[in-house]
């Protein structure tokens, strides 16, 4: 029975990764025109297919021959090898900067860009020092394209919460078009912004944060 529920569980990671895939190419040219990775389809695909991921999936991987088929992917055994370098990549970059940290989990990264020294206050404007960042960020990723990316904004609880949601939405977008304009395909990305709902502590200026989660392609 818990084989069957695991068979059931692949199947439906499968085909919501094919429907990303369906979704991503519809509204690839409206992206790189806007310059956004917003996206109801990218978002809706992607969205649960990295939560399989995030969520401490057994295999840490998006898979599927629908997302490997439109961006490549790579074999089982290629993964880690794959994260360990572009991990060691983007640890270069996080040593230079006062604003990012990296993590890993499993074979998922996460690189995480301080929200106060991005933006100004109320602002989804990214600062000239960001914006060098952001860039240094985006290179690594352009070497490292068998992977997909999640782009999500945070904010902390002081204000209203909508406006707190809208405006982490618009500083995702502010990261995610960085990356773009940088070479990496909008196809990859996707943007979600989710205001004050994801605490990380109770220290606000911790709260304000960008997250980019980066997580590998299966064949």
């Amino acid at each position: 029975m818990r084989k069957m529920k695991s068979a059931q569980c692949r199947l439906f990671v499968l085909l919501l990764a094919t429907m990303f895939v369906l979704s991503s190419c519809a509204v690839l040219d409206t992206q790189q025109k806007k310059g956004t990775a917003v996206g109801a389809g990218v978002g809706a695909g992607l969205g649960a297919v990295l939560g399989q991921v995030i969520g401490h999936n057994s295999t840490s991987t998006l898979v599927g021959a629908g997302i490997g088929a439109a961006l490549g992917g790579l074999a089982g055994n290629q993964i880690g090898a794959y994260m360990d370098r572009q991990e060691q990549a983007l640890q270069q970059v996080a040593m230079q900067s006062d604003q990012l940290s990296i993590r890993r989990s499993e074979d998922v990264l996460q690189a995480t860009f301080r929200g106060q020294m991005m933006f100004a206050t109320n602002s989804a404007v990214l600062m000239p020092g960001a914006l060098a960042e952001v860039h240094r960020v985006a290179q690594v990723l352009v070497r490292y394209p068998e992977t997909m990316i999640e782009v999500a904004g945070h904010t902390d609880a002081s204000g209203d919460e909508f406006y707190n949601r809208r405006l982490s939405e618009e500083r995702a977008n502010a990261v995610a078009n960085v990356l773009i304009q940088s070479g990496v395909n909008p196809a990859r990305i996707r943007t979600v912004g989710y205001g004050e709902s994801m605490p990380i502590s109770s220290n606000y200026d911790m709260n304000r944060r960008v997250e980019v989660t980066i997580a590998p392609i299966a064949q």
